[in-house]
This record gives C-alpha cells, sequence and structure tokens, in this order.
C-alpha cells in the first residue's frame, strides 16, 4: 500500500498557487544593468506607458514604503491613476511594487503585485516584469486589458532609451 505524500511546505503551496495568477513579459535589452535600472527610475515618464498613452505624473521614493507613482493617460484624456507603494528596492537588481497599499501602509484595493528584475545576460540585461495578481479573475482582466501587448510595447520603450543612453556613452 501506498502512503500519502507527506504535505508540502507552505512556501511551495503558496508560490505554486501564485504562479496561477502571474503574467509576465521578459527581454534582453542591450544595456547595462544600471544603465536599464536608472533608465527604469528616472525616466520613468518616458516609456512606463504605452503609445500613444502617457505618463504625466510619476513619483517614485525607492525605498521600501516609500511611494510609487506612475500616473497615465489614455489619448482621448482619460486619466488612469496609478498609485502604490514599494515593498523592495535592490538598486540594479530588483523592484517590488503593490498597488494593495498607498504611502503610509493605508490599504487600498488591490491589482497587482510588480516584481522587476535587471539580471546581468549576455552583456546587457535580462528585463523581466512579473506581475501577480490576487485572483484568476483579476489576472484574465488584465490579460484581456492588453498585458503583454501593452507591457511589451513599454518594454521596448525602455530598451530604446537604455540602449540609446549606450550608444551615446
Amino acid at each position: 500500500m501506498t502512503e500519502p505524500a507527506p504535505p508540502r511546505p507552505m512556501e511551495d503551496r503558496m508560490s505554486a498557487e501564485l504562479d496561477l495568477f502571474e503574467l509576465s513579459t521578459s527581454r534582453l535589452i542591450a544595456a547595462p544593468p544600471e544603465t536599464v535600472y536608472r533608465v527604469w527610475t528616472t525616466r520613468t515618464g518616458e516609456w512606463f506607458a504605452p503609445k500613444p498613452y502617457t505618463t504625466p505624473g510619476v513619483e517614485l521614493d525607492l525605498r521600501p514604503g516609500g511611494i510609487a507613482r506612475m500616473d497615465m493617460q489614455a489619448p482621448d484624456g482619460t486619466a488612469l491613476p496609478n498609485q502604490g507603494v514599494f515593498l523592495e528596492v535592490l538598486p540594479n537588481e530588483k523592484l517590488v511594487y503593490t498597488d494593495a497599499f498607498t504611502v503610509g501602509w493605508k490599504p487600498h484595493e488591490p491589482f497587482i503585485l510588480l516584481i522587476v528584475t535587471f539580471a546581468p545576460e549576455a552583456g546587457g540585461t535580462r528585463y523581466t516584469a512579473t506581475v501577480r495578481h490576487w485572483n484568476a479573475e483579476t489576472m484574465k482582466r488584465h490579460d484581456e486589458m492588453g498585458f503583454q501587448e501593452g507591457w511589451g510595447t513599454a518594454t521596448d520603450q525602455l530598451a530604446e532609451i537604455a540602449e540609446a543612453e549606450v550608444a551615446l556613452a
């Protein structure tokens, strides 16, 4: 008789469950991680929203609990506020952001947890943006909003600026 498998550790169960609610995009950018990170954090308004959308309001306080505000605007003028806090900041390596809280750890209706990594690869940066959602419905809604196209376009815009900076150096 086969014995039942022992229960998986809590971390494994959580990881397996969260993986079901992830969307991600990844790209090799021909610029070092320091450049990609700097462009991500200092030129956000130039690349964050996929054109023809814009990012007229940006405020980033790069520390755990610091504000992460990247307000977008649709071509018809519709404001798309986007505010949360950073949970983790490892310069040139990783940013973790959530909109589940606003500054002062005030709870807010959550939509995403964003994990951005900047890993050295092939003389450039493997840029990966992973978005975790609280449930399948939210993930599906985000996917149907055009996650792959929108985040892919924004990533292309980030790469273009970072690669141009390297070309000028």
